[in-house]
């Protein structure tokens, strides 16, 4: 997981649409999906959610274990962020 893939997943709980995020970070639909297909297929449970047009008007969700990744994510960046500072007063 990387920055792109998180951001894609914090656009489409925002906009509750892949399509949407897409446009929000400016790639292709197809790619976003490829990315949510890739991000799906390699985690124990989905992370994203699409349900299908109809009567209801469809939409995209982020799971739970979407939502937690999300976190997990900025609790490393931020970590790893406080490792470099710390390094980099050593050189």
């Amino acid at each position: 997981m990387g920055m792109g893939k998180k951001e894609l997943l914090e656009k489409i709980k925002e906009t509750g649409s892949i399509k949407a995020a897409a446009i929000e970070m400016k790639i292709s639909y197809r790619h976003a999906w490829e990315m949510i297909k890739k991000m799906n297929t390699i985690s124990d449970a989905p992370l994203v959610i699409k349900n299908t047009g109809g009567s209801s008007g469809g939409g995209t969700i982020v799971t739970k274990e979407g939502e937690e990744l999300i976190a997990c994510y900025i609790k490393l960046n931020a970590a790893f962020e406080e490792f470099k500072e710390q390094i980099c007063k050593t050189i």
